[in-house]
Formats: C-alpha cells, sequence, structure tokens
C-alpha cells in the first residue's frame, strides 16, 4: 500500500511533462504569479531556497539557485535548468538552523503532508529577521473553487489540500511568525486571463494570494 507521500509525488512523477507544460498554456498566469512573488522577496544578496519547487519554473524566473524537491522526475527537469536541488520534504528540510534570508514556497503548501511541521522548519532555517514567502490558490476564490469542484477527476489536484487565508495565517502565527503582508493576482477564471494582471495589495478578490511573513529579529 502506498504511502500518503507516495500518492502524492506519483502524478508528478509519471507526468511531469504534462504538469510542465502547463506554464507555457497559461502565460499570463504564470508571469501573473511569478511578478507577485517577486515584489515580496528581499533585495540585495539574499540567500534563500524554495521548498518543493517543481520542475525549477518560479527559481528560474526568479533567479533562485537552490531548494528542496521529492519528486524525482521534477528533481532532475529542474536540474537541468540550472537549479542546486536536493531530495527532501517541507516537514524535514536538510539545513542547518539560522541560515537563510528568506524560504519561498509557490504553490505547494496543498501537498504538504503537514503544513505546521513545514512551517515550523522554514521557521528554524530562517535567520532572525528572515521572511517566509507563501503564494497560493485561496480556497474560497473562482479558481480556487473550480480546482476543488473538479479535484475528484484531476490528476494532480487529486491529492491535494487548497486552504483559505485564515488557515495560513493561523498557521503561521502559532509557529511564531509576525508582520503580515498580503497581495494577490489573477483576478477571474484560468481561461479569462488573456495579459498580465499587477498584484493589488491585500486579499479576498484575486485566487493567486502571497503572504508575506518575518522571523521576529531577537533584538527587536
Amino acid at each position: 500500500m502506498k504511502t500518503k507521500l507516495e500518492k502524492v509525488l506519483a502524478p508528478f512523477d509519471h507526468y511531469v511533462l504534462e504538469y510542465d507544460e502547463w506554464f507555457d498554456r497559461y502565460p499570463h498566469v504564470f508571469r501573473s504569479e511569478v511578478e507577485a512573488l517577486r515584489e515580496k522577496l528581499p533585495f540585495g544578496e539574499s540567500r534563500g531556497i524554495e521548498i518543493g519547487l517543481g520542475t525549477g519554473r518560479f527559481s528560474r524566473e526568479l533567479g533562485m539557485k537552490e531548494g528542496i524537491e521529492p519528486a524525482f522526475q521534477m528533481r532532475r527537469m529542474a536540474v537541468d535548468r540550472g537549479i542546486e536541488v536536493m531530495d527532501a520534504v517541507a516537514e524535514r528540510l536538510p539545513y542547518k538552523d539560522l541560515q537563510k534570508d528568506f524560504v519561498l514556497m509557490a504553490s505547494c503548501i496543498s501537498y504538504f503532508y503537514n503544513m505546521h511541521k513545514a512551517f515550523l522548519e522554514a521557521f528554524r532555517v530562517l535567520k532572525p529577521g528572515g521572511v517566509l514567502i507563501i503564494g497560493f490558490i485561496e480556497k474560497d476564490s473562482p479558481i480556487g473553487k473550480t480546482y476543488e469542484k473538479r479535484r475528484s477527476e484531476s490528476t494532480f489536484y487529486r491529492q491535494a489540500e487548497f486552504y483559505r487565508i485564515t488557515r495560513v495565517v493561523a498557521e503561521l502565527k502559532r509557529t511564531g511568525f509576525k508582520f503580515f503582508e498580503f497581495s494577490q493576482t489573477l483576478f477571474g477564471g484560468l481561461d479569462e486571463i488573456h495579459e498580465f494582471q499587477p498584484a493589488k495589495p491585500g486579499f479576498g478578490d484575486g485566487s493567486f494570494v502571497v503572504v508575506k511573513a518575518t522571523k521576529k529579529n531577537r533584538l527587536r
């Protein structure tokens, strides 16, 4: 019998090309998500990692060089895109304490087997003052409702769990993160987005929500 993790990973290993082609099929959706995330990344020579980086699409666009991905075939594609990838899960990161300036989670929290443990691990590896940036499809948004409705028929969303913004923020606070910033993009259904959509502050209208949370500096 397959474990929950094996069930989650199987589609991404068996249908990796179909997964990767999605980004080419929805270029304006992808660019809107990328730029919304970019706005929240720290400036300057900061050291960051991406968690669950898939085939490396977001990392490559954002100029990131390393991270983790548990699906073998996706790791291979990410490596071909110049990303240094380790085989690991979000709930057990292969990094030492207090090492990173930021951690990025782009469209991956729906596949964690324990979101709280994943946030604890991000908190652990971040330096004081470091930030966690999360981008995800909000459960109650137009796209989120479509994904939920079609989940049982979907290759990639069958094992996914979609979250409301309130749940994500509650888990972040429980972990110890502070100073939240929010932005949103993807206004309308996937097939209705025919141009780049700049991110707007807040949440509640756009389907793709970005949350930036800070690990409080001990001296502040």
